[in-house]
C-alpha cells in the first residue's frame, strides 16, 4: 500500500510545539500524572502500586475493557478491543475492506477515514456537509449513492472538523440504509460525549446495528491522549476476532501504565468530562464574540458538539494564507481548510484547550493591524 502523507499530522509536526498559542487543537487539556493518580479508587490505586512493566493481554486487561463496555448499552468486555485509536482505524479498514470496494465517508474529516480505503484501491464517494444547512449530513445523499459493491460506510458525529451532530432521526435513517443493504458502518464516536447539549447525544452505532463498529478513545473526551489508548466495540464477533489477529503485526498490545490510567479516568469520567464540557461552552462564548467582532472577516455554523468549529473567511481570504501569517507573525497556530482536502476559505478552530482566550486575544492583536 501506498499512502499519501497526513496532511494534517504534518502541518501539527511542523507548527505545534514551535507556536506560542494553540487554536486548533482537537483535543481538551491533558490531565496532570499526579491529577489522575489523584482520581484513582482503591483497587485501581493497588493496580498502579503493584504495577509490572511487561506485556499486557493483546485485547486489553479484562478490568479495562468491561470498563469501556460499561459506556455501551448492550455491550460485554468480549465486544471490546484495545489499541491506538489511528492503529484502530488502520486495522478495520484493512480488515473490512478490498481493493475494487465501494465505501461512502463522511468528507471533509480525519484523513485516515477515507484515505486507507483509497489507498488499497477501494473506490470511495465523499460524502459532503451542505454549511448552508448548519453542516447537514443528508442521508438521503448516502441511500443515493449505495452500489451494489459497497462495503463500508463512515460515520464521524460529532464532527470533525465542523462540529456537526446530526439530528436522532437522521442518524436513524443512516443506520437504516446500512441495515437494508447489510453494509458494515465504521461510527468514528471520538467525540461522543461532549454534546453542548447531553439530550442531543446520539447513541453509539454498536448500541443500534449489530454491524457497525464503534471507536472512541482517552484522547478527544477525556484528556487523556498521552496514554494512546482507544478502542473498537462491535457486536460482530467474527470482525473483532480479525482485527485482533491482525494487530499482532503492529502494537501487539498496549502500554502496561496507560491501561491502569485510563481504567483510573473511565471511572471518574463524570468529574472529568463535565470540567471539559464547561471549559467548552465557556471557550465557545469567547469565541462567538471574537467572531461577531470579525463580521466582516468570517461568519460561521456554531458547533453543536464536540471541540471543534470550521469558521469560513469571507472576501476571498485565502485560508492558507491567513493561518500561515498568524502561525509566522502572531505565534497562533489554525489549521486551515487545505489540510482536509476543502478549499481554501475555512479555518479549524478548538475550543478543548485552556489557552484559547489567550490565544484568541493575540490572534485579535494581531488582525488590528494586519491586512489580507
Amino acid at each position: 500500500m501506498r499512502i499519501e502523507p497526513f496532511a494534517l499530522e504534518r502541518y501539527f509536526a511542523r507548527y505545534e510545539f514551535t507556536a506560542r498559542y494553540l487554536a486548533s487543537c482537537s483535543d481538551c487539556d491533558g490531565l496532570a500524572l499526579e491529577e489522575v493518580l489523584a482520581l484513582a479508587d482503591d483497587e485501581t490505586r493497588a493496580l498502579w502500586r503493584d504495577l509490572r512493566l511487561g506485556y499486557t493481554e493483546s485485547l486489553g486487561h479484562p478490568l479495562l475493557r468491561a470498563g469501556i463496555a460499561s459506556l455501551y448499552e448492550g455491550a460485554g468486555a468480549d465486544d471490546v478491543l484495545t489499541g491506538a485509536p489511528e492503529e484502530l482505524i488502520f486495522l478495520a479498514m484493512t480488515c473490512l475492506l478490498e481493493p475494487g470496494d465501494h465505501v461512502i465517508a463522511t468528507f471533509p474529516g480525519y484523513q485516515s477515514l477515507h484515505q486507507i480505503a483509497e489507498s488499497m484501491g477501494c473506490e470511495v464517494t465523499r460524502w459532503e456537509p451542505d454549511e448552508g444547512r448548519d453542516w447537514l449530513f443528508d442521508p438521503d445523499f448516502v441511500r443515493a449513492n449505495v452500489q451494489p459493491h459497497t462495503k463500508l460506510i463512515v460515520a464521524n458525529f460529532p464532527h470533525n472538523p465542523t462540529g456537526a451532530l446530526p439530528s436522532r432521526a437522521v442518524f436513524d435513517e443512516l443506520v437504516a440504509v446500512a441495515r437494508e443493504h447489510g453494509i458494515h458502518l465504521f461510527s468514528d464516536e471520538m467525540y461522543r460525549g461532549l454534546e453542548l447539549q447531553p439530550a442531543q447525544r446520539l447513541p453509539a452505532g454498536c448500541e443500534v446495528y449489530d454491524r457497525a463498529v464503534s471507536l472512541s478513545g482517552m484522547s478527544k473526551v477525556f484528556g487523556l491522549a498521552g496514554t494512546r489508548i482507544g478502542w473498537l466495540v462491535t457486536h460482530d464477533s467474527a470482525l473483532l476476532a480479525r482485527v485482533a489477529a491482525f494487530k499482532d503485526y503492529t502494537t501487539i498490545c498496549s502500554s502496561a501504565p496507560s491501561e491502569v490510567l485510563v481504567l483510573m479516568g473511565l471511572r471518574a469520567r463524570d468529574r472529568i468530562v463535565a470540567r471539559h464540557v464547561e471549559r467548552i461552552g465557556h471557550n465557545l462564548a469567547l469565541l462567538a464574540r471574537f467572531l461577531e467582532g470579525r463580521a466582516d472577516m468570517f461568519t460561521w455554523v456554531p458547533p453543536r458538539a464536540g471541540t471543534l468549529c470550521f469558521p469560513r473567511l469571507l472576501h476571498d481570504v485565502s485560508a492558507e494564507l491567513f493561518c500561515r501569517r498568524a502561525v509566522e507573525e502572531a505565534r497562533v497556530m489554525i489549521v486551515p481548510s487545505s489540510v482536509f482536502g476543502w478549499g481554501d476559505r475555512h479555518v479549524r478552530i478548538g475550543l478543548g484547550r485552556v489557552g484559547l482566550p489567550e490565544a484568541l486575544a493575540a490572534l485579535e492583536d494581531y488582525l488590528a493591524s494586519a491586512t489580507f
